[in-house]
């Protein structure tokens, strides 16, 4: 595809979607193609660990739009779709299959991944992550045919999974190297109401502990060694301790990386045809006066409303803390 006016979104996530979606309300008519890696159309993140996870809420409900919004406003969706390369003064990315797309302008929002734990037994089957639909699913059924689970790391991701399991009736340990659950975001009093909650539902809060290992046989996880040599023992081990920015495409095309790719208030990256929006970029906020990485919902509602006016000439700037 050799359209240099076509504006080309990497990320098919809500960031994307949000892109795209204001491209087309700012009356812009040119191609605007969105490439993603999943199978699934873009989707919100939030409904993962709770109304879907638990049951609530149908599977269609996480989608940002029905599948035939995208025909409807000529965007030209691949899903399936893995960018291994930008080429910033070809105005090109590069896919897996080996075929260019080339671009007028490129927004990445290409979002984050959870940290992956070092210890050893973390690659056995049965250790679980939360960031993708899919995971979801695999947490679901889990939840099945578990009767103990172990959750490491007490963030929303492991309190909100650890809620759900409860609510299927399974049993549940959570631990955290911290005192109390979310104590440097909520501060003590409020860390401590999280915690009550957790203990009055059910859950086993372990507070001030380290894993060592996660024990296993035949290549599935059975539990936890804690480095007090402690063992929990387990059927499934949901670990949740944070994220990092999928900054490897920015990176590798020479962009200005830091803790995610350094975009100035309009989104702007240090390449002036390139921009980033949600979790995946570090913004400067003009209120604050310096760069913030937040991630954050509203960051992938807000900011790729912002891109995509800035990519059209627009004189907007993201001002927005959440």
């Amino acid at each position: 595809m050799a359209a240099n006016n076509a504006f080309v979104i990497v990320g098919a996530s809500l960031a994307g979607a949000k892109a795209a979606q204001t491209l087309r309300e700012e009356g812009f008519d040119g191609p605007v193609v969105l490439l993603g890696d999943e199978n699934e159309r873009p989707y919100e993140r939030p409904p993962l660990s709770k109304g879907y996870l638990l049951g609530k809420d149908e599977r269609d409900t996480v989608y940002v739009h029905p599948p035939q919004w995208y025909a409807e406003h000529d965007i030209d969706l691949r899903l399936g779709t893995t960018v291994t390369a930008v080429d910033p003064a070809g105005h090109e990315v590069t896919l897996a299959d080996g075929s260019r797309i080339g671009y007028g302008k490129l927004l990445l929002t290409t979002g984050s991944s959870p940290r992956r734990l070092t210890v050893p037994g973390a690659d056995l089957d049965g250790v679980l992550y939360l960031r993708r639909l899919a995971d979801s699913d695999r947490l679901k059924q889990a939840f099945e045919s578990a009767s103990r689970i172990v959750v490491i790391g007490a963030g929303w991701i492991g309190l909100e999974t650890a809620a759900a399991a409860r609510a299927a009736g399974v049993e549940v340990t959570v631990l955290e190297m911290a005192e109390l659950p979310l104590l440097r975001v909520l501060g003590r009093e409020v860390a401590q109401v999280f915690a009550d909650l957790h203990t009055d539902h059910g859950v086993d809060l372990r507070f001030g502990v380290q894993v060592a290992e996660i024990t296993g046989a035949d290549g599935r996880a059975t539990g936890v060694l804690l480095a007090d040599g402690s063992r929990i023992t387990a059927d499934a081990v949901i670990v949740g301790v944070g994220i990092t920015p999928n900054t490897q495409l920015a990176d590798a095309a020479g962009l200005e990386v830091d803790n995610g790719i350094r975009v100035d208030a309009h989104l702007r990256t240090s390449h002036p045809d390139i921009y980033a929006a949600g979790d995946v970029a570090n913004a400067f906020h003009p209120l604050l006066g310096k760069h913030i990485r937040v991630e954050h919902w509203a960051n992938a509602v807000n900011q790729p409303q912002v891109a995509a006016k800035a990519m059209l000439g627009r004189d907007a700037a993201y001002d927005r803390v959440p």
